[in-house]
């Protein structure tokens, strides 16, 4: 296990944050995920760290503030806070984000203030994700076990065979199972990479999706889109994987064109709550009716959060034939679990438009780009989902038969 553990750490070192000789290093790490966090930091060193500091977070804490603080308590985040985060843009420090978060840490608390939380922070720490979304900082996600979390998904495990699963399965869907699992995400990074250069090259005007679940929905994608991911390039050049694991391709679409009905194929975790049997009817890009058979209020106040959570940031194509879905595991989890789906997000887009680093936020917005304080994914990837593209001759191209790439 102390093998594995130091393998996982590295790898997320050399292939999730790519860390450079003499770059700061900062991780952001639950306290239950401590001695990992510690073997990362070793990593980092190890590979030329000049400096390395850990900002520490503890969930429970978290729930605590929630239940007994007033919302105006609540919602007023440090400057001491703002400030650590800031720093890491300021620094062009690397960031390694570790997760092991129980899924429904925030039930019972109110929604009410949850979204009021969730918004004061979008504004508080602008500087540092608007900055993780133009990748002016190489940043990785990453996540480990933590009891809460391994017993939802396995209830009927003892809690040492919950997190024991719960590893097996983190270690499989980051290839740590294979010898070489560096050179093995480089593989995995060149065949998602082939399939961005197609999707890229067409240069398609709008996507189509269709599925049995009631998914009718098309939307328009902006002049010059490129699709991204697998591994990502900072605005250095520099390499990295923002989330690992990932089984994802994206990019953003025209905030004005999405029309039709999308229905939900997962779970949503967000606030720490679910939401699940849900869905969404859009009119020209904006959500104009929605639904959920479980958490409709915290739905609402994702979607109440600004007029950009009302439109679509990212469209992300993952096959239903893929490592994590074929695990046959629903995760609680967003990282995993959008990686086992086709997706999409409302909020905030990420600028995958050729030359958005010379943009200004007004220029980004009049060709398409949506902007909010949120970006939230949901999945709608099925076994029968289809997606086809048309170009601006009006030709359609299957992109995706039966839930998979048919390209």
């Amino acid at each position: 296990m102390e093998k594995m553990l130091k393998k996982y750490a590295e790898l997320v070192i050399k292939v999730g944050v790519n860390l450079q000789e003499s770059e700061e290093l900062v991780i952001n790490a639950g306290v239950d995920t401590a001695a990992f966090a510690r073997l990362v930091a070793e990593a980092g060193y190890r590979a030329g760290a000049k400096r390395v500091t850990l900002l520490w977070r503890d969930e429970l804490v978290n729930r605590m503030r929630a239940l007994n603080e007033d919302t105006a308590t609540l919602t007023d985040i440090p400057t001491w806070l703002i400030e650590s985060k800031e720093y890491i843009v300021n620094k062009k420090a690397v960031y390694v984000a570790i997760l092991a978060d129980d899924p429904e840490i925030y039930s019972g608390v109110p929604t009410e203030k949850l979204s009021a939380l969730s918004k004061a922070s979008s504004i508080a720490f602008k500087k540092f994700y608007d900055a993780s979304m133009c990748n002016d900082i190489r940043w990785s996600v990453v996540a480990i076990p933590n009891l809460a979390w391994a017993k939802k998904i396995n209830p009927n495990l003892s809690d040492e065979e919950a997190v024991a699963k719960l590893w097996e399965l983190i270690f499989k869907t980051m290839r740590l199972d294979i010898d070489d699992s560096v050179g093995a995400w480089k593989t995995h990074q060149a065949r998602l990479n082939s399939i961005n250069e197609w999707l890229t090259k067409k240069q398609f005007v709008t996507l189509k999706y269709k599925n049995s679940l009631g998914t009718d929905l098309s939307i328009g994608l902006p002049k010059n889109y490129y699709f991204a991911g697998g591994c990502e390039k900072s605005r250095d050049g520099i390499e990295f994987s923002a989330n690992m694991p990932t089984e994802e391709v994206f990019t953003a679409p025209d905030k004005m064109t999405a029309n039709g009905k999308v229905v939900a194929s997962m779970p949503l975790f967000y606030n720490g709550n679910r939401i699940e049997d849900f869905g969404f009817t859009f009119e020209n890009g904006k959500v104009v009716d929605y639904y959920a058979q479980t958490g409709f209020d915290v739905l609402k106040g994702l979607i109440e959060t600004d007029e950009g959570s009302r439109y679509l940031g990212e469209v992300a194509l993952v096959q239903y034939d893929s490592p994590i879905q074929n695990l046959k595991t629903l995760f609680y989890n967003t990282l995993f679990d959008e990686n086992a789906s086709c997706h999409l997000a409302l909020g905030r887009a990420y600028p995958c438009v050729t030359d958005s680093e010379k943009m200004s936020k007004e220029e980004l917005s009049a060709i398409g780009l949506n902007d909010s304080l949120e970006h939230v994914d949901f999945m709608v990837g099925t076994p029968d989902l289809s997606v086809v593209g048309i170009d601006k001759d009006g030709k359609e191209t299957a992109i995706f038969v039966n839930g998979n790439f048919a390209i």
